[in-house]
């Protein structure tokens, strides 16, 4: 929108300004550095950078008081994206623009009192002038601002999601790039890590909101990654922060598995495949968490049902084809005896029997698998096939 064309007298204060605008860029990036602690920081926002902008600036500023155009928004729009990039919080940016127009008002008051053209009248007009171009202002630098925030945010958390993905893929191999991925993900170089997998209740929702503010509270650092079917992450566990880190994962409605501790990130991917085998290991509960170093043999026993299955015909089948009495007083016999360490008088005892009765029956058992409880394979493999043995 046009605006009314500035008197002569205020054009020609104005014109004596811009002849030494690259003089005031620099004193007014000075005292940025000075008031303005973000400003300070050289290796954040290079003195230049602020020279240039405070210039710029301020010929914009300064010209809008030769012509009736309308404001140009693109300089400070651009204040505000490169300030945003730099990591310039929001609110010191608006507070360098409020002290920027502070200086101006000062420099064409300054000036105008060199001119006895220029009435007391004018000089209350130009400052409602000012003070309205910095309304305008600070609406153009806060909105660029918080587009590029927005956007730098996106591609940070973009960014992270791949460098997870390749954690979990293995991908990152050489040392220099893993050293750089734990630097952008906030992972301590060594571990002990661990990796979580949670079913989530639908694609594109999280099983565990809120998970890595939560873990962070309590002074764990993690990286998740948002899968179809799961969500998944590596958890940095500082001393005796795994019981910590299990009370948070417990206070979500999820199912949940957890690797073993690992010390070198390069082994997160077989780590993730144990985290789901602790989750398969869940079986047909709605929510829980599980340590695959709970109970590693009934992990891998539920993520291999077929195996599984087979593991039972071979080395139970007989003893599953008697009538339903003496199975179930045989298994119960077996199951007892393991628990009981082999011992066949603790297992009586167990089960208010004479230790003779239990070694008959186990004899009984060894007749029927052709496996001896005397040989540690043989213990192995029926201890894994009773472990398979379905409920009931």
């Amino acid at each position: 929108m046009q605006r009314p064309t500035p008197s002569a007298e205020i054009v020609e204060v104005a014109d004596t300004l811009l002849a030494r605008i690259d003089d005031l860029g620099v004193r007014l990036a000075q005292r940025f550095q000075v008031e303005l602690e973000s400003y300070r920081n050289e290796a954040q926002v290079p003195f230049e950078s602020i020279r240039t902008s405070c210039t710029r600036n301020l010929t914009l500023m300064v010209r809008h008081f030769t012509t009736s155009a309308p404001i140009d928004p693109e300089p400070p729009k651009e204040t505000g994206r490169l300030r945003a990039r730099q990591g310039v919080p929001l609110a010191e940016t608006l507070h360098a623009f409020r002290i920027g127009f502070e200086f101006l008002w000062s420099e064409l008051v300054a000036e105008a009192r060199r001119h006895p053209a220029v009435t007391d009248a004018a000089l209350v007009a130009l400052a409602a002038e000012v003070w309205a171009l910095a309304g305008d202002y600070s609406v153009a630098v806060a909105g660029a601002y918080r587009e590029q925030s927005a956007e730098l945010l996106l591609q940070r958390e973009h960014e992270r999601s791949v460098l997870v993905e390749a954690l979990f893929t293995g991908v990152i191999a050489d040392p220099a790039t893993l050293g750089e991925a734990t630097r952008i993900l906030g992972l301590p170089p060594t571990g002990p890590y661990v990796v979580v997998a949670a079913d989530v209740p639908a694609p594109g929702r999280e099983a565990l909101p809120g998970i890595e503010t939560a873990l962070r509270a309590r002074h764990i650092t993690s990286a998740w990654r948002l899968l179809p079917d799961q969500q998944i992450g590596v958890l940095a566990l500082p001393e005796t922060g795994e019981a910590s880190a299990l009370t948070a994962l417990r206070g979500h409605r999820a199912r949940v598995g957890i690797s073993p501790p690992y010390d070198a990130l390069p082994e997160t991917p077989q780590a993730l495949r144990f985290a789901r085998l602790a989750l398969t290991g869940l079986g047909p509960r709605r929510s829980g968490v599980a340590r695959f170093d709970d109970d590693p043999l009934a992990m891998v026993i539920a993520a291999a049902p077929v195996e599984a299955d087979r593991l039972v015909r071979v080395h139970l089948g007989a003893l599953l084809a008697l009538p339903h009495e003496e199975r179930h007083r045989l298994l119960d016999t077996l199951r007892t005896w393991y628990a009981a360490g082999g011992s066949a008088a603790d297992t009586g005892r167990r089960l208010f029997l004479h230790p003779n009765s239990v070694r008959y029956r186990l004899r009984r058992i060894e007749e029927l698998t052709g496996r001896s409880l005397n040989d540690p394979a043989s213990i192995l493999e029926l201890g894994a096939a009773l472990r398979a043995l379905p409920p009931g």
